[in-house]
């Protein structure tokens, strides 16, 4: 594993900071604010937010957004060296992305309990099994992580309510 130098929880929180405003792009889009930053050598290379919706694309997930830029801005699918600094803890798709792109560190904002894949459900990033192991800090900036998550879909669920109550005053009945 290539070792990086010493980061401090500075620089941490300045990077998942950058992740947070890329989340903002996907609540900007009415997707789930999810976004990602990935750096090397002290520098952003590569920025993603979801885009599942808007690119009508399963794979269009913040991660693998910004691991398709990192490659083309760097010349080399292995992003060894890199730091991926990631809002919400990834799912088994993205997870496995950034083991294959051999990622060195991931820093998750956070967690995922229902569908994460690098402590919550399953740690594919942290696997002995694999030929590579990526180093995990987790927790940078959750309350801020989780509120933005939180706070989408608590609006998202206000929504739906209100649209079902329109729908009950007008007399439509669309599970007919």
């Amino acid at each position: 594993m290539i070792s990086l130098p010493p980061v401090s929880a500075e620089t941490d929180e300045k990077f998942m900071r950058e992740a947070l405003r890329q989340a903002g792009k996907a609540r900007a889009l009415q997707e789930v604010p999810i976004g990602c930053v990935i750096v090397c050598g002290g520098q952003i290379v590569a920025r993603g937010y979801n885009r599942r919706n808007t690119d009508k694309n399963t794979t269009a997930h913040a991660e693998i957004n910004a691991i398709r830029r990192a490659g083309k801005k760097l010349g080399d699918w292995r992003l060894e060296g890199c730091t991926i600094y990631i809002t919400l803890e990834p799912c088994q798709m993205c997870a496995g992305a950034i083991v294959q792109s051999r990622i060195t560190r991931a820093v998750i904002g956070s967690m995922n309990p229902k569908a994460g894949c690098a402590g919550s459900v399953l740690n594919l990033l942290e696997m002995e099994q694999f030929n590579h192991q990526v180093s995990v800090t987790r927790g940078v900036l959750e309350k801020e992580c989780s509120e933005m998550l939180s706070g989408f879909f608590r609006e998202l669920r206000e929504i739906k309510k209100n649209q079902k109550t329109v729908d009950a005053d007008s007399g439509v009945n669309y599970n007919s």
